[in-house]
């Protein structure tokens, strides 16, 4: 496997051809392995993704009494039980991983014991109140000496509460905090979700016997959780991830003469919003094989170069279901013939980098002309005319700027370098050798 330097340089391709199968579900893999210690018995997850995020998961749950190991082909969770975790003896630095943090953090809020949450520079910036206002209605105490950025101790309630919390911002990791709180919590507690969000979390835990309802009212749902359930050990498959198909979407998109099968990718209701709106572009896409594993979705993508991509408005109220996704989608758009309109996406600037900047900032190194507003983006697609290329873009350690440009890289006339590359194993730790088998020309530059 190629080791994963901090630069890279993309080369212009040809047609990419065979079928593969690319990392598991990163956010089902945080959530397989937080379950799975919230029951009592051991449970068996296959097709685990082993990334650095995943592994910062893994590390906080050990650090809380968890035993967990890698058994042949499969991760087995020995799980404590609602409420049996212990109080670390250090810090629990969950690196660049938001998920982690965030879902850590409601789990030990109702939890009797104190914890200190740190991260990586990149994480340290990110905000963190957004999870701390409504899990301190719990009863939890938070205190950080940065403005409620990480590194943050917390002392979990002695006597938890259960809340209704109307989420303000639809963050599926939000909720997910809220909901694994209230399994610790004597009674119900409600999250009135205006906007949906992916359920990953709801329906692992249904999965697993606890008791959730879901009440739907109009657009919005009122999800419930009863505390103290008994969670059933089980058997867990990991779907492919979407995020992560998304690059090798795209790229059979772009790239003429491309044709791709993607197995087993996870193509949740509420993840889907990449493909419905490639669709809509006219990508040639063909879903197949469907399937239900552990209550998703999954399905094979058959891709073929679609050379007539144009582009197209994209709604507000799917940023929830794509939110991941908009950079590749840029990078897609730059090919079309006229502009995508992308709305509703001010979330983006959260993220491991401000990444409506920095879309804007590559595209515009690259001969593409760009529109940008605090929560929109417009990219001006070139259609049939060919993209210069030849720029550096600092993906300032975002992994998903760093996949977007280097496949940008795989049809411009000139090559393109992305340094700060080396974050791209915090999600898809063997993407270089991935893409070149199926016929990019990625190199791995020694700084």
């Amino acid at each position: 496997m190629t080791e994963c330097f901090q630069t890279i340089l993309s080369k212009r391709s040809s047609g990419l051809k065979g079928q593969i199968y690319i990392p598991s579900d990163k956010s089902i893999s945080h959530r397989a392995l937080i379950m799975g210690s919230l029951a009592i018995g051991k449970t068996s997850i296959f097709r685990l993704l082993e990334s650095d995020d995943i592994f910062k998961t893994v590390n906080g749950l050990k650090a809380l009494g968890v035993d967990i190991y890698k058994e042949s082909d499969k991760w087995c969770v020995h799980g404590v039980g609602v409420g049996g975790f212990c109080e670390p003896e250090n810090i629990i630095d969950c690196g660049n991983s938001g998920t982690s943090v965030r879902l850590l953090m409601g789990l030990v809020s109702t939890c009797p014991i104190k914890v200190t949450f740190t991260g990586d520079d990149s994480l340290r910036k990110r905000p963190m109140d957004r999870v701390i206002n409504p899990l301190s209605e719990f009863g939890a105490i938070f205190s950080s000496n940065h403005d409620s950025k990480l590194p943050i101790n917390v002392i979990g309630s002695n006597d938890p509460i259960p809340i209704n919390y109307n989420l303000q911002i639809p963050s599926a990791q939000v909720k997910s905090a809220i909901l694994l709180a209230g399994l610790n919590v004597r009674g119900k507690t409600t999250v009135l979700e205006n906007e949906p969000t992916r359920d990953h979390t709801e329906k692992m835990l249904k999965f697993l016997g606890a008791k959730i309802q879901i009440e739907k009212k109009g657009s919005s749902n009122n999800i419930s959780i009863n505390g103290f359930p008994k969670l059933n050990p089980g058997i867990i498959s990991v779907p492919g991830d979407i995020s992560s198909a998304s690059f090798p979407i795209a790229l059979a998109c772009m790239i003429p003469n491309s044709e791709l099968i993607i197995k087993n990718v996870g193509l949740n209701p509420l993840r889907d919003g990449f493909v419905e709106t490639l669709l809509e572009m006219g990508a040639n896409i063909k879903i197949q094989n469907k399937n239900i594993e552990a209550g998703e979705l999954v399905a094979d993508l058959h891709v073929c170069y679609s050379p007539n991509l144009v582009g197209v408005e994209v709604p507000e109220d799917r940023s929830a279901r794509m939110i991941d996704e908009y950079p590749i989608l840029s990078i897609l758009a730059a090919t079309a013939t006229g502009p995508t309109i992308m709305k509703g996406i001010e979330e983006l600037r959260f993220k491991e980098s401000d990444r409506i900047e920095a879309i804007a900032d590559g595209l515009e190194k690259n001969g593409v002309f760009i529109t940008k507003k605090n929560d929109q983006l417009t990219v001006f697609g070139k259609g049939n005319q060919k993209i210069k290329g030849g720029s550096i873009i600092n993906a300032s350690n975002d992994h998903r700027i760093a996949m977007s440009f280097a496949s940008l890289g795989s049809i411009t006339e000139n090559s393109i370098e992305i340094r700060g590359a080396s974050s791209i194993k915090t999600s898809f730790p063997n993407f270089i050798d991935l893409m070149n088998c199926i016929g990019l020309n990625i190199i791995a530059l020694k700084d």
